[in-house]
């Protein structure tokens, strides 16, 4: 076959057709240039290029999507390279009847599109961008605290749910800038989505009307990505998302990439366990997950990563693996 343009190759995986080989990504947290939109942006671009990625997911620190509503967090070595959350803006019941949208053209909000703009204007045109969002039960949590917003919501649903009325507004305006902006699609994650934490009849409620306004605001773009973190995932929930890829802990959490491709019609992305295998594996057991991957997915409807972000001191030989094992696999 006459090898692809990358955004060739990532179309015709979503679409379920023949690549030349399989797409492969991965990305990961930029602790400290995560502050600063130009840094961010020259992050995600130095990435992709160094390894020969297929796609650039920019990974900005999870808290700048309640930064503007005055959460404040600070880096303090966390070998995932994320933030710690310090002061909450969610601490009485009562506190939740100040969130209302924002303007996501200023601040935060505001400094990523900025980041966006620079990594479309540098990215080799046929390399796709999308841009990591939240959804609005994550900022939820966010500004509450993993416990407080869970007892919040089920004390008083009626005020916990018009405020995720509000943080919608603010996820899909920034979600519809994006895609405006030039992003090809958003990559948008829920934590909240698992057994351990919610019921199903839970998430229904307070999770998938609150998603699927913003995939209606993202609905211009043709890589739109969810992703559904933590273990014990709810998956049968998202199989029919007005979405082109899911991805999650498929590895560590399960299901399977090919048990779920049974009931989802996109593409999956992962095959990659995270922590332990790219962490402490060799660039052996790296590349026979990813050929195993291919192998469940029949080389179709597959976009080969890590079902999350991974540690700051993965060996550079792994990562190299990643990108390596597409090469390598023969049917």
């Amino acid at each position: 076959m006459e090898e692809m343009t990358k955004r060739e190759r990532i179309q015709a995986a979503l679409a379920g057709e023949p690549v030349d080989r399989m797409p492969v990504a991965l990305w990961r947290h930029w602790p400290v240039d995560d502050q600063n939109p130009e840094s961010l942006a020259r992050c995600a671009l130095d990435f992709q290029k160094r390894y020969d990625f297929d796609l650039i997911k920019i990974p900005p620190a999870h808290t700048y999507c309640v930064d503007d509503y005055g959460l404040t967090s600070v880096w303090e070595g966390r070998s995932i390279g994320d933030r710690i959350d310090q002061e909450r803006v969610i601490k009485r019941i009562e506190d939740w009847d100040s969130i209302e949208p924002l303007d996501v053209h200023q601040g935060v909000y505001g400094d990523q599109l900025r980041c966006l703009r620079i990594v479309l204007q540098k990215r080799d045109p046929e390399v796709p961008v999308i841009h990591t969002l939240f959804n609005p039960l994550n900022m939820a949590r966010f500004l509450a605290g993993d416990d407080t917003y869970l007892v919040h919501m089920r004390r008083d649903p009626k005020r916990v749910g018009r405020a995720l009325g509000a943080l919608t507004e603010t996820c899909a305006s920034f979600a519809q800038a994006v895609i405006e902006a030039g992003a090809d699609g958003v990559f948008l994650s829920t934590a909240a989505a698992n057994y351990a934490r919610l019921s199903e009849e839970e998430y229904l409620r307070f999770g998938r009307p609150y998603d699927l306004a913003v995939w209606e605001a993202a609905s211009d773009g043709w890589f739109n990505v969810m992703h559904i973190c933590r273990p014990n995932p709810m998956l049968s929930l998202f199989a029919d998302y007005p979405v082109q890829a899911l991805n999650w802990h498929d590895r560590s959490a399960g299901p399977s990439l090919a048990t779920a491709a049974a009931t989802f019609p996109g593409a999956v992305v992962g095959g990659i366990e995270q922590h332990e295998i790219m962490h402490f594996g060799t660039p052996a057991d790296v590349e026979a997950q990813a050929h195993d991957a291919i192998r469940q997915m029949g080389g179709r409807r597959l976009i080969v990563a890590a079902g999350c972000t991974f540690q700051l001191t993965v060996p550079e030989g792994n990562i190299i693996a990643v990108r390596n094992s597409v090469d390598t696999w023969k049917p």
